[in-house]
């Protein structure tokens, strides 16, 4: 009897368990709706990355891009997936676009190139006018020294060009009008300036073929160009992508106009900022070409905010006496030499071997510290 009222027991105990949930004991927890099933229109949801669909037709700079061509719309469709499901990247190019769009597309108009060539600095830096690449390359078009100064651009211990839009946009409508007359093809041209004009010519001769879509480069050249028309695909129409931003949430072109100084020594930027009534890091923001605290004695062209170059220099002049330059040193590393470690401060070899009082054919070694004269 006992065993029958513990098995009756057991039964109630799971049927008590079994029971509908609206029996219980509130527990005072509301459970979500069971969501409503998947072919209810109401509750579809866009897909979390967006496979964009390749444009009917496309061209670069008026050469046509041969998208029936499955190599070239398959290299294509990649790089558009990869910017378009980066939204981060894709906002700061629409911001930054705002701020530099203007001037390079004026600069290409004055020049009579395509507007195309603007997306190339897209690629290059993402428009960042202070990045670096790990080979050395510098700016929102990755010039390295040698080729930046080649163009004109200043690269030494005071200046560095290439971090400034106005110059290094100069010096790159430059080179790429003069790798257009070489090659005759603006997407050769753009190959060239990114593995040079050299590897691209040698790979012209042995392939046999002019045609950058049927050229093999270096991967990262042959990826370089489907990533400049993905830029110009998401930038010319970012609505088409899922992307809105409108023009009140652009960048702005940061105002100033330019103001010509002859210093008679050394002066700290934070007394030029102080006499053109702003501070020492908008001056900075201005003028991102500068590369010390300080602007060298003799002639000097700078930025300031709208209205204050009239009376600059005598307000400077007024405006009491500029910190005092710290010495500079610098600590040798393993492979310098005296007549590098002269060039990349912009002095001569004298120049610096006096600064250290050293004389003929002088050895240095690691972990020396060398005193770098003011120039």
């Amino acid at each position: 009897m006992k065993r029958l009222l513990s098995f009756l027991t057991l039964l109630a105990l799971l049927a008590a368990w079994g029971a509908p949930a609206q029996a219980r004991q509130p527990t005072g927890l509301t459970k979500a709706a069971a969501p409503p099933p998947a072919a209810s229109p109401a509750y579809n949801q866009p897909p979390r990355y967006f496979i964009p669909k390749l444009p009917a037709k496309l061209s670069l700079c008026g050469a046509r891009v041969p998208l029936e061509r499955p190599m070239v719309a398959e290299q294509l469709e990649r790089e558009l997936i990869i910017v378009v499901n980066d939204p981060a990247q894709v906002i700061m190019w629409l911001k930054r676009a705002g701020r530099y769009f203007p001037y390079i597309q004026s600069r290409l108009r004055a020049a009579k190139m395509p507007q195309d060539l603007k997306y190339l600095a897209v690629a290059e830096s993402s428009l960042i006018h202070y990045i670096r690449s790990p080979a050395g390359a510098v700016g929102p078009w990755q010039f390295l020294a040698a080729t930046g100064r080649a163009h004109g651009l200043r690269v030494n211990r005071w200046y560095d060009d290439r971090r400034n839009i106005l110059f290094a946009t100069k010096a790159a409508l430059s080179y790429l009008g003069g790798l257009h007359q070489e090659f005759g093809s603006w997407p050769l041209a753009m190959a060239a300036y990114n593995c040079g004009e050299r590897r691209v010519g040698r790979e012209i001769k042995e392939q046999g073929t002019k045609d950058y879509f049927d050229l093999a480069l270096p991967r990262e050249t042959q990826r370089y160009i489907y990533r400049i028309l993905a830029a110009k695909l998401v930038l010319s129409d970012p609505q088409a992508y899922g992307y809105y931003l409108p023009p009140s949430e652009r960048w702005k072109p940061l105002p100033g106009e330019s103001v010509t100084l002859r210093l008679r020594r050394s002066t700290h930027l934070t007394a030029v900022a102080r006499a053109a009534g702003t501070s020492y890091r908008q001056m900075r923001e201005l003028n991102p070409e500068l590369r010390r605290r300080y602007l060298p004695k003799g002639r000097v062209t700078i930025v300031v905010p709208p209205g204050q170059a009239k009376g600059l220099a005598a307000r400077l002049k007024n405006g009491g006496p500029s910190p005092t330059p710290e010495a500079e040193t610098y600590t040798v590393r393993r492979g310098d030499n005296l007549s590098a470690i002269a060039r990349r401060h912009g002095l001569t070899l004298d120049e610096i071997k006096d600064a250290n009082e050293l004389e003929g054919e002088c050895i240095i070694v690691p972990g020396q510290r060398l005193n770098i004269p003011e120039k």
